[in-house]
């Protein structure tokens, strides 16, 4: 295939746009839909900081390559790249050095928050004290809590999250499918301010999760390929398969699952009573209950369910 705008051969072909594309038109077509997002997710930041989330993967590193160069226009922005060690053996290591490259290459500030440091556990711990529970559940809520934390500490006013395309149509599937709808509004990008949330943004929510690949070849962008080894026990790999299935049989659908969350999100908004959070009576951070999920996996850890606490 020929890419539409010329002669040169096409790297990609985009079938819910209609169109594939050679590599400069590629890139620059991701670059300006990241643009875009940026410009109408932070309309009006001029100055301030920026934490990028920057787990050394695909995704993240793209996201603070294309936020440094948003930003880097702007003298009054100062941007921070967080990297959360959750105490994954033979898998986090890897990533940590590619994501020390890339704000080596960058110079952007690069901060590294332990588990082990702020939790007092890590995850391959917990999940030695926690066989029946899926590995992503208690470590996907560590790692947002100590973000949140770590950008409010940096003094963020933003906080960057690598969410491509196909991350958020599944979990927005998710959701539906558990009939969860108090999590839409939660969900990045965040429309406004929550309390003790450093408000997300998800810049490459355009961006199919292969494009993103794709672009990070393109450019040489450094990044890990590893998974983790936790990976395969995720729930969410059956809405993966399910996402991708109907993608294939009809192109759009993604993007449709996308402006479905943006529908319900305002209409929720219109009437937000019970959508917003409280504070957890245990460490004072967001949580829709009495007690935030990351303390009650945290409680799970130190007392595996079924042991009973000694009299």
């Amino acid at each position: 295939m020929l890419c539409i705008h010329g002669d040169a051969a096409a790297v990609v072909d985009r079938p819910y746009a209609g169109d594939h594309l050679c590599g400069p038109h590629f890139q620059r077509s991701v670059e300006e839909r990241v643009r875009r997002e940026l410009h109408r997710q932070a309309p009006r930041f001029r100055a301030g900081v920026v934490a990028v989330a920057l787990s050394g993967g695909k995704d993240s590193a793209v996201a603070l390559t294309l936020t440094h160069r948003y930003f880097t226009r702007l003298p009054g922005v100062r941007i921070v790249a967080i990297t959360v060690d959750e105490g994954i053996a033979g898998y986090r290591s890897s990533t940590m050095a590619r994501a020390a490259e890339l704000t080596g290459s960058l110079g952007v500030e690069h901060v590294t928050v332990r588990a082990r440091e702020r939790l007092g556990t890590t995850t391959d711990e917990a999940v030695r004290a926690l066989p029946g529970v899926a590995p992503c559940s208690y470590c996907g809520v560590w790692r947002r809590q100590l973000l949140n934390r770590a950008a409010r500490d940096a003094g963020a006013d933003l906080l960057v999250l690598g969410f491509n395309l196909d991350d958020l149509a599944q979990t927005i599937l998710m959701n539906l499918a558990r009939a969860d709808l108090t999590r839409m509004p939660r969900m990045a990008p965040h429309r406004r301010r929550q309390d003790g949330f450093v408000p997300r943004l998800a810049p490459l929510s355009p961006i199919p999760e292969r494009e993103v690949f794709l672009y990070a070849h393109l450019g040489a962008i450094p990044f890990d390929h590893g998974e983790c080894p936790h990976a395969g026990r995720a729930s969410r790999n059956v809405f993966r398969e399910v996402v991708w299935k109907l993608e294939e049989e009809l192109p759009g659908t993604r993007h449709a699952l996308l402006r479905t969350h943006q529908r319900i999100v305002e209409l929720m908004e219109a009437t937000p009573a019970g959508t917003l959070p409280g504070r957890c009576g245990a460490c004072g951070e967001p949580s829709t209950g009495s007690r935030c999920r990351a303390c009650e996996y945290l409680k799970s850890v130190e007392r595996p369910p079924g042991i009973e606490a000694a009299p």
